[in-house]
Protein backbone atom coordinates (compact mmCIF):
# COMPACT_ATOMS: atom_id res chain seq x y z
CA UNK A 1 0.00 0.00 0.00
CA UNK A 2 1.20 3.46 -0.73
CA UNK A 3 2.62 5.96 1.84
CA UNK A 4 0.29 8.28 0.10
CA UNK A 5 -2.94 7.14 1.89
CA UNK A 6 -1.25 7.51 5.32
CA UNK A 7 -0.63 10.73 6.97
CA UNK A 8 2.94 11.67 7.13
CA UNK A 9 4.50 14.75 8.80
CA UNK A 10 6.42 17.40 7.07
CA UNK A 11 9.88 16.46 8.86
CA UNK A 12 8.89 12.56 8.41
CA UNK A 13 8.80 12.70 5.17
CA UNK A 14 11.72 14.49 4.59
CA UNK A 15 13.99 12.41 6.55
CA UNK A 16 12.45 9.30 5.01
CA UNK A 17 12.89 11.08 1.41
CA UNK A 18 17.23 11.86 2.31
CA UNK A 19 17.62 7.86 3.39
CA UNK A 20 15.76 6.98 0.13
CA UNK A 21 18.18 9.21 -1.72
CA UNK A 22 21.12 7.60 0.38
CA UNK A 23 20.42 4.24 -0.72
CA UNK A 24 22.39 1.77 1.27
CA UNK A 25 21.32 -2.05 2.06
CA UNK A 26 18.83 -3.37 4.58
CA UNK A 27 20.57 -4.57 7.88
CA UNK A 28 19.25 -8.60 6.26
CA UNK A 29 21.83 -7.63 3.15
CA UNK A 30 24.97 -6.58 5.12
CA UNK A 31 24.53 -8.79 8.48
CA UNK A 32 24.93 -8.37 12.11
CA UNK A 33 28.73 -6.46 12.03
CA UNK A 34 28.10 -3.89 9.24
CA UNK A 35 24.38 -3.60 11.05
CA UNK A 36 25.88 -2.41 13.99
CA UNK A 37 28.12 0.71 12.26
CA UNK A 38 24.96 1.56 10.32
CA UNK A 39 22.97 2.07 13.31
CA UNK A 40 26.17 3.71 14.92
CA UNK A 41 26.11 5.94 11.74
CA UNK A 42 22.77 6.74 11.53
CA UNK A 43 22.58 8.27 14.96
CA UNK A 44 25.70 10.43 14.84
CA UNK A 45 23.73 11.78 12.00
CA UNK A 46 20.12 12.09 13.22
CA UNK A 47 20.13 11.96 16.76
CA UNK A 48 19.84 15.19 19.04
CA UNK A 49 23.03 15.90 20.93
CA UNK A 50 23.32 14.38 24.38
CA UNK A 51 22.35 16.35 27.65
CA UNK A 52 24.80 17.23 29.94
CA UNK A 53 24.64 16.16 33.06
CA UNK A 54 26.23 15.91 36.55
CA UNK A 55 26.48 12.01 36.48
CA UNK A 56 27.62 10.52 33.65
CA UNK A 57 29.99 6.91 34.16
CA UNK A 58 30.48 3.27 32.57
CA UNK A 59 30.07 0.97 35.05
CA UNK A 60 29.51 -3.35 35.41
CA UNK A 61 27.59 -5.67 36.92
CA UNK A 62 28.29 -9.41 37.67
CA UNK A 63 26.00 -11.62 34.94
CA UNK A 64 25.41 -15.07 33.81
CA UNK A 65 27.80 -15.06 31.19
CA UNK A 66 30.27 -12.75 32.56
CA UNK A 67 30.09 -8.90 33.49
CA UNK A 68 27.38 -6.56 31.75
CA UNK A 69 28.66 -3.35 30.64
CA UNK A 70 26.28 -0.68 32.19
CA UNK A 71 26.32 3.14 31.88
CA UNK A 72 24.92 5.34 34.87
CA UNK A 73 23.47 8.95 34.08
CA UNK A 74 22.23 11.21 36.96
CA UNK A 75 21.41 15.03 36.84
CA UNK A 76 22.44 15.09 40.31
CA UNK A 77 25.95 14.68 42.04
CA UNK A 78 24.04 13.19 44.74
CA UNK A 79 20.46 12.56 45.63
CA UNK A 80 18.65 11.29 48.70
CA UNK A 81 16.66 7.95 48.01
CA UNK A 82 14.85 7.54 44.92
CA UNK A 83 13.23 5.14 42.06
CA UNK A 84 15.93 4.58 39.04
CA UNK A 85 14.89 4.28 35.84
CA UNK A 86 16.51 0.79 33.88
CA UNK A 87 16.77 1.53 29.97
CA UNK A 88 16.92 -1.28 27.60
CA UNK A 89 18.05 -0.26 24.01
CA UNK A 90 16.34 -1.61 20.98
CA UNK A 91 18.18 -2.99 17.10
CA UNK A 92 16.50 -6.34 16.97
CA UNK A 93 18.47 -7.76 19.60
CA UNK A 94 21.25 -8.08 17.30
CA UNK A 95 22.59 -4.21 16.93
CA UNK A 96 22.51 -1.13 19.52
CA UNK A 97 24.66 -0.27 22.48
CA UNK A 98 25.01 2.51 25.03
CA UNK A 99 26.82 4.78 22.94
CA UNK A 100 23.84 4.97 20.34
CA UNK A 101 21.12 5.54 23.06
CA UNK A 102 23.80 7.74 25.06
CA UNK A 103 21.22 11.03 24.04
CA UNK A 104 18.17 9.35 24.91
CA UNK A 105 19.40 8.13 28.53
CA UNK A 106 20.35 12.13 28.87
CA UNK A 107 16.88 13.10 28.27
CA UNK A 108 15.64 10.78 30.61
CA UNK A 109 17.40 11.56 33.32
CA UNK A 110 17.26 15.10 33.04
CA UNK A 111 13.08 15.31 32.54
CA UNK A 112 12.61 12.48 35.12
CA UNK A 113 15.32 13.78 37.44
CA UNK A 114 16.31 10.17 38.72
CA UNK A 115 19.17 8.30 38.20
CA UNK A 116 19.29 6.13 34.97
CA UNK A 117 21.07 2.92 34.10
CA UNK A 118 21.62 1.75 30.62
CA UNK A 119 22.09 -2.09 30.15
CA UNK A 120 24.19 -3.16 27.81
CA UNK A 121 22.95 -6.88 27.06
CA UNK A 122 24.45 -9.49 25.04
CA UNK A 123 23.33 -9.42 21.22
CA UNK A 124 22.36 -12.01 18.78
CA UNK A 125 23.31 -14.00 16.88
CA UNK A 126 26.70 -14.64 18.85
CA UNK A 127 24.59 -15.14 21.84
CA UNK A 128 20.53 -15.94 20.84
CA UNK A 129 17.90 -16.17 23.16
CA UNK A 130 17.72 -16.25 26.36
CA UNK A 131 21.19 -14.33 26.76
CA UNK A 132 19.41 -10.89 26.40
CA UNK A 133 16.58 -11.42 29.07
CA UNK A 134 19.00 -13.11 31.13
CA UNK A 135 21.31 -10.22 31.25
CA UNK A 136 18.27 -7.98 31.86
CA UNK A 137 16.92 -9.73 34.70
CA UNK A 138 20.27 -9.93 36.36
CA UNK A 139 20.96 -5.99 36.02
CA UNK A 140 17.53 -5.16 37.22
CA UNK A 141 18.40 -7.77 40.55
CA UNK A 142 21.80 -6.09 40.65
CA UNK A 143 19.77 -2.42 40.25
CA UNK A 144 17.28 -3.04 43.11
CA UNK A 145 20.25 -4.21 45.60
CA UNK A 146 21.24 -0.05 46.00
CA UNK A 147 25.37 -1.02 44.71
CA UNK A 148 27.79 0.52 46.20
CA UNK A 149 28.84 1.33 42.51
CA UNK A 150 25.95 3.63 42.08
CA UNK A 151 25.98 5.26 45.04
CA UNK A 152 22.52 5.50 45.40
CA UNK A 153 19.81 4.17 48.28
CA UNK A 154 17.52 2.87 45.30
CA UNK A 155 13.34 2.33 46.27
CA UNK A 156 11.77 0.55 43.35
CA UNK A 157 12.53 0.41 39.64
CA UNK A 158 10.83 2.19 36.25
CA UNK A 159 12.32 -0.23 33.82
CA UNK A 160 11.88 1.39 29.88
CA UNK A 161 13.28 0.40 26.58
CA UNK A 162 12.31 0.82 22.80
CA UNK A 163 11.52 -2.19 20.27
CA UNK A 164 13.32 -5.04 21.20
CA UNK A 165 14.43 -3.08 24.07
CA UNK A 166 10.95 -2.79 24.74
CA UNK A 167 9.98 -5.94 24.22
CA UNK A 168 12.79 -6.81 27.24
CA UNK A 169 11.10 -4.09 29.28
CA UNK A 170 8.63 -6.21 29.83
CA UNK A 171 9.78 -9.54 30.10
CA UNK A 172 12.35 -8.19 32.86
CA UNK A 173 9.32 -6.27 34.39
CA UNK A 174 7.13 -10.30 34.33
CA UNK A 175 10.22 -11.82 35.66
CA UNK A 176 10.54 -9.34 38.74
CA UNK A 177 6.84 -9.27 39.51
CA UNK A 178 6.70 -13.23 39.53
CA UNK A 179 10.18 -13.27 41.29
CA UNK A 180 10.47 -10.16 43.45
CA UNK A 181 14.01 -8.39 43.66
CA UNK A 182 14.85 -6.43 46.54
CA UNK A 183 12.76 -3.57 45.48
CA UNK A 184 9.60 -3.24 43.50
CA UNK A 185 9.13 -2.38 40.25
CA UNK A 186 6.58 0.19 40.40
CA UNK A 187 6.30 1.52 36.72
CA UNK A 188 7.28 -0.05 33.36
CA UNK A 189 7.16 2.03 30.33
CA UNK A 190 8.04 -0.10 26.93
CA UNK A 191 8.12 2.29 24.16
CA UNK A 192 6.93 0.59 20.25
CA UNK A 193 7.42 -2.50 21.98
CA UNK A 194 7.17 -6.68 20.29
CA UNK A 195 4.66 -7.81 22.69
CA UNK A 196 2.99 -10.33 20.71
CA UNK A 197 3.41 -12.28 17.30
CA UNK A 198 4.00 -9.04 15.12
CA UNK A 199 3.64 -11.55 11.71
CA UNK A 200 -0.15 -11.27 12.47
CA UNK A 201 -0.60 -7.79 12.66
CA UNK A 202 -2.01 -5.06 9.65
CA UNK A 203 0.48 -2.76 10.98
CA UNK A 204 3.17 -5.06 9.06
CA UNK A 205 1.34 -4.99 6.01
CA UNK A 206 0.88 -1.47 5.89
CA UNK A 207 4.22 -0.33 7.05
CA UNK A 208 6.63 -3.50 5.66
CA UNK A 209 8.40 -0.97 3.24
CA UNK A 210 9.49 2.61 3.26
CA UNK A 211 9.13 3.64 6.70
CA UNK A 212 12.82 2.57 8.26
CA UNK A 213 11.83 -0.23 9.99
CA UNK A 214 11.23 -3.27 7.33
CA UNK A 215 9.40 -6.48 7.48
CA UNK A 216 12.89 -8.49 5.62
CA UNK A 217 14.48 -6.51 8.98
CA UNK A 218 12.54 -7.52 11.29
CA UNK A 219 11.80 -10.99 9.64
CA UNK A 220 15.62 -11.26 9.89
CA UNK A 221 16.02 -10.16 13.56
CA UNK A 222 13.89 -13.05 14.55
CA UNK A 223 15.54 -15.58 12.77
CA UNK A 224 19.14 -14.69 14.54
CA UNK A 225 17.35 -14.16 17.75
CA UNK A 226 16.52 -17.92 17.66
CA UNK A 227 14.03 -17.76 20.38
CA UNK A 228 11.29 -20.10 21.28
CA UNK A 229 8.35 -18.89 19.89
CA UNK A 230 6.11 -20.29 22.90
CA UNK A 231 8.55 -19.18 25.46
CA UNK A 232 6.43 -15.48 27.38
CA UNK A 233 10.22 -14.50 27.85
CA UNK A 234 10.23 -13.90 23.60
CA UNK A 235 6.61 -12.99 23.29
CA UNK A 236 5.24 -11.67 26.70
CA UNK A 237 1.60 -11.85 25.75
CA UNK A 238 2.08 -15.91 25.88
CA UNK A 239 2.26 -15.64 29.53
CA UNK A 240 0.83 -14.20 32.45
CA UNK A 241 0.86 -10.34 32.55
CA UNK A 242 -1.95 -10.27 35.59
CA UNK A 243 0.11 -9.26 37.80
CA UNK A 244 1.82 -6.04 35.61
CA UNK A 245 2.47 -3.02 37.64
CA UNK A 246 0.76 0.56 35.80
CA UNK A 247 2.75 1.00 33.05
CA UNK A 248 2.64 3.48 30.18
CA UNK A 249 3.11 2.41 26.38
CA UNK A 250 3.46 4.44 23.35
CA UNK A 251 3.47 3.53 19.36
CA UNK A 252 4.43 5.28 16.53
CA UNK A 253 1.82 5.95 13.87
CA UNK A 254 3.31 4.43 10.84
CA UNK A 255 5.28 1.61 12.41
CA UNK A 256 5.53 -1.86 11.45
CA UNK A 257 5.15 -2.99 15.03
CA UNK A 258 2.28 -0.42 16.08
CA UNK A 259 -0.52 -3.12 16.48
CA UNK A 260 1.61 -5.22 18.70
CA UNK A 261 2.11 -1.90 21.27
CA UNK A 262 -1.96 -1.59 20.49
CA UNK A 263 -2.55 -5.06 21.77
CA UNK A 264 -0.71 -5.25 24.37
CA UNK A 265 -1.89 -2.40 26.14
CA UNK A 266 -5.35 -3.02 25.30
CA UNK A 267 -4.62 -6.72 27.06
CA UNK A 268 -3.62 -4.79 30.05
CA UNK A 269 -6.44 -2.48 30.26
CA UNK A 270 -8.73 -5.87 30.32
CA UNK A 271 -6.43 -7.41 33.39
CA UNK A 272 -7.24 -4.26 34.95
CA UNK A 273 -3.79 -2.66 35.31
CA UNK A 274 -3.39 1.10 35.12
CA UNK A 275 -2.30 2.10 31.64
CA UNK A 276 -1.18 4.73 29.67
CA UNK A 277 -1.37 4.14 25.69
CA UNK A 278 -0.11 7.20 23.57
CA UNK A 279 0.02 6.47 19.82
CA UNK A 280 1.65 9.48 18.19
CA UNK A 281 0.62 9.86 14.75
CA UNK A 282 2.60 10.72 11.51
CA UNK A 283 5.87 9.38 12.76
CA UNK A 284 8.21 6.18 12.38
CA UNK A 285 9.32 3.66 14.60
CA UNK A 286 12.89 4.73 16.23
CA UNK A 287 11.78 8.49 16.37
CA UNK A 288 12.99 8.83 19.90
CA UNK A 289 16.42 8.64 19.06
CA UNK A 290 16.26 10.32 15.29
CA UNK A 291 14.88 13.99 17.13
CA UNK A 292 17.69 16.48 15.20
CA UNK A 293 15.96 14.41 11.87
CA UNK A 294 12.52 14.76 13.27
CA UNK A 295 12.27 17.34 15.23
CA UNK A 296 8.71 16.92 15.60
CA UNK A 297 9.54 13.74 17.94
CA UNK A 298 10.90 15.28 20.81
CA UNK A 299 7.01 16.58 21.35
CA UNK A 300 6.19 13.00 21.07
CA UNK A 301 9.03 11.88 23.43
CA UNK A 302 8.22 14.72 26.11
CA UNK A 303 4.31 13.51 26.22
CA UNK A 304 5.73 10.06 26.79
CA UNK A 305 8.00 11.31 29.76
CA UNK A 306 5.26 13.07 30.96
CA UNK A 307 3.59 10.13 31.22
CA UNK A 308 5.97 8.18 32.83
CA UNK A 309 6.58 11.33 35.26
CA UNK A 310 2.81 11.48 36.27
CA UNK A 311 2.60 7.21 37.61
CA UNK A 312 5.99 7.74 38.85
CA UNK A 313 4.59 10.28 41.29
CA UNK A 314 1.80 8.65 42.05
CA UNK A 315 3.62 5.17 42.94
CA UNK A 316 6.60 6.81 44.30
Amino acid sequence: MADTEHFVRDDVRAFLDMLEQMGGQGVEEVGAEAGRTQMKTLGMLAEAPARDLAVIKDVSCPGPAGDIPLRFYDAKESRGPSPCVIFIHGGGFVIGDRDVYNALCTEIAHRLDLPVVSVEYRLAPEHPFPAAPDDCEAAARWIATSPEALGRDITGLVITGDSAGGNLTIVTTNQLMNEPADVPVIVQAPIYPVASDVSQHESLRLFAEGFLLTGAAMSWFTEQYAANPDDPRNLPMIGDCSNTPPTVVCTAGLDPLRDSGREYAAHLIQQGTEVVYLEFPGIIHGFTTLRKAMPSGQADLDAFLDAVELMVERYK
